[in-house]
């Protein structure tokens, strides 16, 4: 606990929109959440601070919430279809 995941997280589905010159993937973000942490607020801050729009940022962002390890693997299968 408390070693910065679920900032790190934040981080990444913002910068992996930045610029390819701007050190992104010029991308979107798919958020699966296993432990109820996910804040779209911090996420709008996050890209705030990186000069992005704070609302483009969190609709390029798939956020679902997984309950057990189960529903966490049909996330992810229907996230890769």
């Amino acid at each position: 606990f408390r070693t910065g995941k679920t900032q790190l997280c934040h981080t990444l589905c913002v910068t992996c929109q930045m610029s390819i010159t701007d050190g992104g993937a010029e991308g979107k973000a798919i958020y699966l959440d296993t432990e109820g942490t996910f804040r779209p607020a911090r996420l709008q801050e996050i890209a705030t601070r990186f000069g992005m729009d704070p609302a483009v940022a969190l609709e390029n962002v798939a956020y679902a919430r997984a309950h057990n390890s189960e529903h966490q693997m049909e996330l992810r299968k229907m996230a890769s279809a």
